[in-house]
């Protein structure tokens, strides 16, 4: 074992601080990383809060993680010291299950082991996130990081970025096809500049007139204000694939009449209450509504590959680690643009 810095809470109603934390020494097939960056995730302040009621405490949150390699098992292949290296949401899955042998962790029939707040799968205890100087994964659960990229800014394409990048993926986005982005946040900006990418007509979605002209910078063809009626009115039936980004309650019925005969559109914003969708929108144009969440450990690496192939990140506002209160409040009134990175090097050297 050996000692290491991080952030925890301690309780749902505490703030966080320092902590000392025990990491194992790498076995043989696990890579030592020390952390240079961690993005701030919405997920690490509901679990800090114990929003979801299944916070293990003390917590260490953060699952957007850039490093250098410092330290390989004997096993270990892939990664040498040095190494710019990624850990996203996952640390460990079953690996032995239909998903798993296709490449889709996420979807673990077992459950996959998140990168904290979960329980190890070889009886270490629960796991602790990125707001730390050094962390200890599985190789297998590593990504290699495009060395051309702003380390940093990729810290939010480990969460913020495949989120959005996998289902545009697997609904075969591309040239030729009109695609909505609803929301311009951490995950819809990613959204925006991956559908470009990939060759479709973007349209953003927003409620806020302040963020046309981000929208546009970011590449999106065209911005729509939803609360506009009118400008609503003449998107009707006119989009192949939207990407619902936003967290919060909403009408899903009114991006869902959007769509053309046959269009899908796919939810990755969580919001905290079940979305009334009416039957009728999805009947009446063989229309669907789908799901997706973060992505494998091989489309993440392909995510990243791309990303390195179009120089793509995340739009990011940089911290301190003893600013983590702060970017929490104000994540809450959605005052960045467009995600929080924590540069570990502000990390307290002691408890």
């Amino acid at each position: 074992m050996f000692s290491c810095t991080g952030y925890a809470a301690t309780a749902a109603d505490a703030r966080l601080g320092p902590i000392t934390l025990d990491r194992r020494d790498p076995g043989p097939d696990d890579v030592q990383i020390d952390i240079l960056y961690c993005g701030v995730c919405h997920s690490d302040l509901h679990q800090a809060r114990d929003e979801w009621h299944n916070t293990i405490f003390p917590c260490v949150p953060g699952h957007e993680i850039v490093g250098r390699v410092a330290r390989v098992g004997a096993s270990v292949t892939r990664f040498h010291t040095g190494d710019l290296v990624g850990v996203g949401c996952m640390v460990d899955s079953c690996r032995d299950c239909k998903s798993c042998r296709d490449g889709f962790e996420q979807y673990c029939e077992q459950g996959f082991v998140p990168t904290y707040n979960g329980e190890d799968r070889q009886g270490r205890g629960i796991t602790f996130g990125g707001y730390s100087r050094a962390i200890v994964v599985d190789q297998a659960f590593v990504l290699k990081v495009p060395d051309k990229l702003d380390p940093a800014a990729v810290a939010p394409l480990l969460c913020a970025g495949i989120t959005t990048y996998s289902p545009l993926r697997h609904w075969k986005v591309g040239p030729g096809q009109r695609v909505g982005i609803v929301g311009l946040g951490g995950l819809g900006h990613m959204g925006v500049k991956f559908a470009r990418a990939f060759g479709a007509e973007v349209v953003l979605f927003t409620t806020s007139a302040d963020k046309v002209a981000d929208g546009l910078r970011l590449g999106a063809h065209e911005v729509v204000l939803s609360k506009d009626p009118d400008a609503m009115a003449r998107e009707h039936g006119r989009f192949d694939f939207i990407l619902d980004a936003v967290a919060a309650n909403h009408d899903i019925n009114a991006y869902l009449e959007l769509l053309r005969r046959d269009g899908t559109l796919v939810q990755v914003g969580a919001p905290e209450t079940p979305l009334p969708v009416s039957v009728f929108s999805l009947l009446m144009k063989r229309r669907s509504f789908s799901g997706s969440l973060i992505g494998g450990i091989p489309e993440t690496q392909e995510m990243l590959d791309f990303c390195g192939e179009h120089n793509i990140t995340a739009e990011i506002e940089m911290i301190c680690m003893d600013q983590i209160e702060d970017a929490y409040t104000r994540m809450l009134r959605s005052d960045v643009k467009y995600r929080f990175v924590i540069d570990m090097a502000s990390m307290p050297a002691t408890a």
